[in-house]
This record gives structure tokens, sequence and C-alpha cells, in this order.
């Protein structure tokens, strides 16, 4: 359905074409040096793909969100990871539908041409996980002003960006009508902060993600940079969680695609007895099973976007597209490595790398155990079971 926008087609290409400028060498080398892809970013950023969702008149493109979903399906289909720089897309949900004109006008303009970086996304806690109803970081309203303290952690980005969404509690859980209220959303300036109200503390990880914890001690934050109105949050950061998933699951798809051309190219190369490893059908069965469950996820995936375009509720449709896409990436890595056998854990052929990166979709942005449950509760009506 995409690719029958002619603007689509002319992102697509764009964005292949710009990835051969950082080829696999390159992601080799910043994953081995657990360095952030600057050059890349920058790239993107000049050529106006990150700011592909701001509207023209703060100096964006003003596409929709399946142009995000391409942008990152290619970045991954071409062997690179839109992780680096993934959040700027999916948090604009929130602050494009709930932020004030003054927010939008002191901001997008900086981000969109990439002076300014909103890549942090402050949710998660170390005592909640992903039960954000149950996050303890708390904003202290304090004359024109909220006092921040808290923790958050795998806040992905925190090093590389100026600004930060961040969900806090305004309202005590045990005063609140609806476990849903109490919460507000801010945008958090970090520049000038680190070291002193706030710090960030790397997190080493099996992949090259750039996650942190991150620790607010009394940071004060101005009273117009709450997003909409207080007490409300949680509804807001809905419509960025939905977009991200969405735009996961489209970075899934490339990754998927990208084992599939891989394990494909060296099947048919590879010679053992006599004969391309792709003739026997231990080979060829669980290539053709991962295209055929990649195709369905892509369009699901598609599915969720125009959903998220025509703003309808799409709560299951965004979980189902990440569950299928994340499992279908996982099944071409897993296809894709077994294929190459020994040569698959060798760097050089970047199937490890691809195999460790594609992996972590199981569990992030949200497990597949968690989506499970919303599907069998929200879709099918079976009991609560957390």
């Amino acid at each position: 359905m995409f690719d029958d926008d002619q603007n689509i087609k002319a992102i697509r290409e764009g964005i292949k074409a710009l990835c051969l400028k950082f080829p696999n060498e390159y992601w080799r080398e910043k994953d081995r040096t657990r360095t952030y892809p600057t050059e890349f970013v920058k790239a993107l950023s000049d050529q106006g793909y990150l700011g592909c969702l701001i509207p023209e008149e703060y100096g964006g493109s003003g596409l929709k969100l399946s142009a995000a979903a391409v942008i990152l399906e290619e970045i991954h289909n071409s062997g690179g990871n839109g992780a680096a720089c993934h959040a700027q897309m999916y948090i604009m949900g929130t602050l494009l539908r709930h932020g004030s004109d003054e927010q939008k006008k002191r901001y997008l303009p900086g981000i969109a041409e990439g002076s300014l970086r909103l890549q942090a996304f402050g949710v998660t806690e170390p005592g909640s996980g992903t039960d954000t109803l149950a996050l303890k970081t708390t904003a202290r309203k304090d004359g024109d002003s909220y006092i921040i303290n808290g923790q958050k952690v795998w806040t992905s980005r925190a090093e590389h960006s100026d600004l930060m969404l961040l969900l806090a509690r305004t309202t005590h859980r045990d005063k609140v009508e609806k476990r849903t209220n109490g919460l507000s959303v801010f945008i958090v300036d970090m520049r000038g902060t680190i070291g002193k109200e706030l710090t960030i503390r790397p997190i080493r990880t099996m992949v090259n993600h750039a996650t942190t914890e991150v620790f607010f001690d009394e940071l004060r934050v101005p009273q117009e940079n709450l997003i909409g109105e207080e007490g409300k949050g949680f509804r807001y950061i809905i419509d960025g969680m939905n977009a991200e998933r969405i735009l996961i699951a489209s970075e899934c798809i490339g990754d998927s695609r990208w084992f599939i051309k891989k394990a494909t190219a060296y099947a048919n190369e590879r010679i053992v007895f006599d004969r391309p490893i792709g003739m026997n059908q231990g080979i060829q069965f669980p290539i053709a099973q991962a295209y055929a469950e990649t195709e369905a996820a892509a369009l699901m995936t598609e599915k969720a976007a125009l959903l998220y375009e025509d703003e309808k509720r799409l709560g299951a449709e965004a979980n189902v597209a990440k569950l299928l896409a994340s499992a279908a990436s996982w099944k071409a890595a897993e296809a894709c490595m077994q294929t190459h056998g020994g040569y698959g854990f060798a760097e050089e052929y970047d199937v490890e790398r691809k195999y460790r990166e594609t992996r972590l979709y199981q569990i992030a942005p949200i497990s597949t155990n968690l989506i499970l449950s919303y599907i069998a509760e929200h879709v099918l009506g079976l009991p609560r079971s957390y």
C-alpha cells in the first residue's frame, strides 16, 4: 500500500542512496567501539528525514507516519540501525498532538533543522518496568515551575539529546480517581543541567544502543514546559507509544528483509558436498517461512500506520504489528544464522551484529508477553492477568 504513493517511493530510494554512504563497515566499527553514529544521524537530519513528521510551517516536511515507517524500514533493510534516532519520530506524536502552539514554535524549527535533538524518552523506571502507572518520579509544583525528583532507566540516547520527553507523577496514586490520572508530561531541556541536577549513567549492553539511567535531583522545569493539562499525561504519552510500536515494527520488517536477502544470497553461493546448500529443503524452508511471515507482518504494520494517520483508536493494531514484525525478524535472524553456520558468528559477515540488534525487539519497547496479555484482555475480553 505504501509504495503506491510516489512520495513514498522517492523517500525509499533516497534512504537507500544515503545508506550507501554508510556501509556495513561503518556500522561494524560503531558496534565494535560502542560509539554513537553521529555522522549518520547528522546526514539524516541534513536531508530532512528526521524532521519528516514536523509540519512545513515549522520547517519540517509535513509527512505522515507511513513516511517515517518507510525511512526506518529502509535503514534496517540496508544493514543499518535506526535506533540511533528513531525516538525523535515517535516522541513527536505527543508534542504535535498535545503541545501548545508556543511549545511548537519554540522547539519544532530547531528540531527540524537539526540544531536541537529530541531523542530521549523518560518513562521506564527500575521499580516499575512496563507498569507505567506505578512510576515514582515526581514533579512538585513550586511557583511557576515544577521540581523533578526521581530516576529513569533504559532512557536511550540521553547523552546525545538536548531535550527529553519526561513522564512524571504530579498527583500521588492514592489521590486519583482513575489509575491513569495524576501523571504529567514535560519537555525537559537537559542542556546545562547534566552533572548538576541531572545525572546520566551509561548502561553497557549486548547491542550498541546508547542506553542510560537518568537521575533527577531537584531539577527545575518551567511551567510552560508542561504538555497539555496536568495529570492527563498518560493519555498523551499513549500517542507516542503507539507510534513507537508501529515504527519499531517497521524496523523489524527491514531487519527481516535484510536477513532474508543475506541468507538467500549465501545459500545460493555456498557449495558443500558439490552442491549449493540452497538446494536443501532444510535450508530453503526456514527462509521461505520467514519471508511469508514478514510479508504478513508488513501488511499489519501498514494497517496500523494508516489507522494512526486517521487518528483512529489503534492500540490493538499497533501492538499486533509490533508482535508479528518482531517475531518475523527473529525467525529470519535464526534462519540467516543457521544458513551461514559458523560464518554467521564472524563479525565480517554482519549477521551476528544484526542478530543481536533484532533480538532486542522481543522485549523492547514492550515485551511479547505483555502484548499477548493486552490482546487477551482488550481484544478477546478475557480476564485481566496483571
